[in-house]
């Protein structure tokens, strides 16, 4: 199934990544920021139909989290330039902030790449530390985007410090994760192979 409503959903808002980066990199942060919110709704949204109603597909297994990597990717990057936002204190965001947040992405899709590569291993399931880190991000950049609109921004460094937390914390928390996952699946096979 492709056409479902949840798919249609992710598709939407990976059609809104290029409109909010266009308006934040043009100075237009309210509207950005409206636009962001509206993506994080039909990212909630989606997932909810498609359990309700049964309309989970494989499809969408795959660009769900793609269109949410983009999104997320896409913000930390526009919001890390020079120029683009008004000027308001700890704005624009850190560059060692974007970096963490690309750096722990970078890392997963590395290591789970070579690993499915070395040993075929295709197991591979979000941890919770993960899913954690990265709500967190969509608050922050939410209220970076209502920093730059109502400049106050007296809470940016707090946020900037969690989020880089969550976002080492949760990296080597996956690689752990990834590895019990191995050995269970390991011990799984020779289970089977015993039985027979």
């Amino acid at each position: 199934m492709i056409l479902t409503v949840p798919n249609l959903l992710t598709f939407l808002r990976m059609a809104l990544i290029p409109v909010f980066a266009s308006l934040l990199f043009y100075g237009n942060s309210g509207w950005a920021l409206t636009v962001f919110v509206i993506a994080g709704i039909s990212d909630g949204i989606d997932g909810f139909l498609a359990r309700k109603f049964k309309q989970e597909s494989e499809l969408g297994t795959i660009i769900d989290p793609i269109a949410d990597k983009l999104l997320m990717t896409t913000a930390f990057v526009v919001l890390s330039l020079p120029g683009v936002m008004e000027p308001v204190r700890f704005l624009p965001i850190p560059f060692w902030v974007t970096a963490a947040v690309i750096g722990r992405d970078v890392l997963i899709l590395t290591v789970a790449g070579a690993i499915n590569i070395m040993t075929g291993f295709k197991g591979f399931r979000p941890s919770w530390l993960g899913k954690l880190s990265t709500f967190v991000q969509v608050i922050a950049v939410t209220l970076v985007l209502v920093a730059a609109v109502s400049g106050y921004s007296f809470y940016l460094p707090t946020v900037y410090f969690i989020v880089v937390l969550l976002a080492v914390i949760s990296g080597i928390h996956y690689i752990f994760q990834v590895s019990r996952l191995m050995k269970e699946e390991e011990e799984e096979a020779k289970r089977q192979r015993s039985d027979l």
